[in-house]
């Protein structure tokens, strides 16, 4: 992977210089989960101190809706854990943790979806979720758009409604946001899946 290869113009938002220093740690692992899928591998960023203040200021500024736009921020298991709840205390708001199933105890709403090498299930508690609550959803990937629309769809069925998705990379080629319908997506980086 080049710089070339790297779309920023979402990061940019914290400035280009700043934004090419946090994608200069973002490291490409081929043939991981399994042969064909290049890993994208951001830990490097969360290690590093002043990537991880301007990620996360990256990913304050380019919020897909106004913050007042939403009541709660949900978290993707497991890398949307490392950001969701950061972002909601920055935020002022609740954090919705969307797990993978059976790892909660108590009466869950869960829904199936397809990945890029397999299949999932993941679950909410059910009461997590008041109705009419506005949620955004943050996940640090989008490839396929499996994950975020289950975890929309939970929502939904919990009588919530998503406000927004935020990314901190998205993978061309795959479609994924296209999944999403008409609601707001914002990606701070792009780059060939």
């Amino acid at each position: 992977m080049t710089q070339s290869d790297i779309t920023i113009e979402s990061l940019k938002a914290i400035g280009e210089e700043d934004a090419r220093y946090v994608v200069s740690l973002i490291r490409s692992i081929p043939g991981f989960p399994k042969e064909g899928i290049v890993f994208r591998d951001f830990m490097p960023v969360l290690a590093d101190p002043k990537a991880l203040g301007l990620l996360f200021d990256a990913l304050e500024r380019t919020l897909p809706v106004p913050a007042d736009g939403f009541d709660a921020v949900a978290g993707l298991e497991s890398r949307g854990f490392l950001f969701g709840p950061a972002l909601a205390a920055r935020l002022g708001k609740g954090f919705v943790p969307v797990r993978k199933a059976g790892k909660l105890p108590p009466e869950t709403i869960g829904e199936s979806y397809d990945l890029e090498y397999g299949t999932a299930s993941i679950e909410i508690e059910a009461d997590m979720v008041r109705p009419g609550q506005r949620v955004l959803i943050v996940d640090d990937l989008i490839a396929t758009g499996g994950t975020a629309k289950a975890a929309a769809d939970l929502i939904r069925r919990a009588g919530g409604e998503v406000a927004g998705y935020s990314f901190v990379m998205g993978l061309d080629g795959l479609d994924g946001i296209a999944r999403l319908g008409d609601v707001p997506v914002t990606t701070l980086v792009t780059m060939p899946a």
